[in-house]
Parts: structure tokens; sequence; C-alpha cells
């Protein structure tokens, strides 16, 4: 695109993430594939492991996210996710509530990895 401002070339998909990571200052993920699912996985298991405190979103057009959002859910009454590292995802179906969600999220320094003691 011949109107961007800066571009960013790198060499591989893992470098492409790191350098999103690190310039982002918040993540929302609209709905996509395979390959949106990874980078949204990756970049939640990064703030579990309090690699980055920055908020992350699910922008839930018509619904696309909504059976995911149930799993995560399910994960946690199964004891496998922890309830705060459910939270460190927001969500909202129009992208004014999603920017209001993400200025009022908080990800806490390292999100227990899982089961029901943090709740």
């Amino acid at each position: 695109h011949e109107g961007l401002t800066r571009l960013h070339i790198v060499d591989s998909m893992h470098e492409r993430k790191a350098l999103m990571a690190e310039l982002a200052d918040a993540f929302i993920a609209l709905p996509g594939g395979l390959g949106t699912f990874e980078e949204l996985f990756e970049i939640v298991s990064w703030a579990t492991l309090g690699i980055h405190a920055k908020p992350m979103g699910l922008l839930d057009v018509e619904g696309y996210w909504t059976p995911l959002l149930a799993m995560l859910d399910h994960g946690v009454t199964e004891g496998f996710i922890g309830t705060k590292q459910r939270n460190i995802i927001v969500h909202a179906d129009t992208p004014d509530g999603m920017l209001a969600r993400l200025v009022d999220a908080r990800v806490p320094e390292q999100a227990p990895l899982m089961g029901k003691e943090d709740t």
C-alpha cells in the first residue's frame, strides 16, 4: 500500500508476532480463521506468563466469538482455566464498545495458569 507511513519486513512469523506485540498498546481480534486463533492464544499465553500486560479483546461481530467465549467459560468451570486468566480477554459486539472495554481492562502482571483458587 503506497499510503503507508511505515513498513516492517521481517524474516519469520515469530518475528512478526513479536514485533506486533512490542508495538501494540492493545490487541483486538476480529473474526478470522486458524491464524487469528493462533495469534490470539499466543498473545493470551504471553500475558499469562507475564511477558506483557496489554489488554486483549474479541470484537464479536454477529456472535462469531460467542462459541469460543463459551468454551473458555467451560474451561473455567472444569478447573483448567483460572478466572483471572479467563478475564484478561474482554469482548464487545461494536467497535465503540470494544474500545471502552479495552480502556477499562486490567491484565494482571501474571495471571494464574489454571484452577479455581483465584476466583
